[in-house]
């Protein structure tokens, strides 16, 4: 009979947030799989629990991943952990979950603090419908495609980002979003939380000499609704063109535009490609 996975979370900050549910389970584990073996074993040894550590992280997970799935089938069980919130989120004890399943193995939460929740929970931001973006890629290409991709997104945005990237993120989120309203929440849960909030123009201005430190979770406000009572598919395939010269792929320019003018995607895509016939 094969083990189990147990996606376990811990705190982002504060080690009272540890859950009684959590410090069961990884009592009764045969062992742990962790994003940083060092990371978890301060946790561990707060707690006087001693489990053999594995580490399982960005570098290794392909590798290591066919490892601990071995172990869970022979019978072990397994929790995983990151070093701070919820494992799989925006981590790659995502692949790991994906791989369980995959191999017919029962995986189980154990809830604990997400840093991006609570950072919008208190925010001060529209919180009704959102969208999670983690973290932007360090490449510029796929940079810039991320952010076009959703600079005409209405919903709240929520960003995670380094604290020595910042400066150059909040700079790319002006250039691309203009002065949107913001919220930059760091340090959650520790001594020194704190919600800025504040404009893109005013957070590049104040924050662009890389003088905020900490855990940074970014929330910027969604994109005004375009008008659309009268907008012709004529004018949702000038949209596309148009975010398609900015650098969108044809695809996701015609996606955003069906998403704005309530036409259909494939109307929009086929429309584009004659029209860029037509230029020829």
């Amino acid at each position: 009979m094969s083990g189990k996975l147990y996606v376990v979370g811990t705190p982002i900050g504060n080690l009272g947030d540890m859950s009684p549910r959590a410090l069961e389970t990884l009592e009764k584990v045969d062992f742990i799989a962790a994003e940083d073996t060092r990371v978890a074993l301060k946790l561990l040894n707060h707690f006087d629990i001693k489990k053999p550590l594995v580490s399982y992280h960005e570098h290794n997970r392909f590798e290591k991943g066919g490892d601990i799935v071995s172990r869970v089938l022979s019978g072990e069980d397994c929790a995983v952990v990151t070093d701070a919130g919820m494992p799989a989120i925006s981590d790659p004890g995502e692949d790991l979950v994906k791989l369980c399943h995959e191999n017919g193995i029962k995986v189980e939460s154990v809830p604990g603090p997400c840093a991006f929740s609570t950072a919008l929970a208190i925010s001060g931001m529209p919180a009704g419908r959102f969208t999670f973006e983690g973290f932007l890629s360090m490449n510029k290409t796929a940079r810039r495609r991320h952010l076009e991709e959703v600079r005409n997104e209405t919903r709240t945005m929520i960003f995670y980002e380094a604290p020595h990237k910042l400066a150059a993120t909040l700079r790319d989120f002006y250039d691309c979003f203009g002065n949107r309203n913001t919220a930059i929440v760091r340090e959650l849960t520790k001594i020194h939380e704190e919600v800025i909030r504040t404009t893109l123009a005013d957070a590049v201005e104040k924050y662009g000499d890389g003088s905020l430190k900490g855990e940074i979770v970014i929330i910027i406000e969604g994109a005004e609704p375009v008008r659309t009572d009268d907008m012709t598919l004529e004018e949702a395939v000038e949209i596309a063109l148009s975010l398609e010269g900015e650098g969108a792929s044809r695809s996701d320019a015609a996606k955003q535009a069906a998403k704005l003018s309530g036409f259909k995607k494939g109307d929009i895509y086929k429309l584009m490609g004659e029209k860029g016939e037509d230029d020829e």
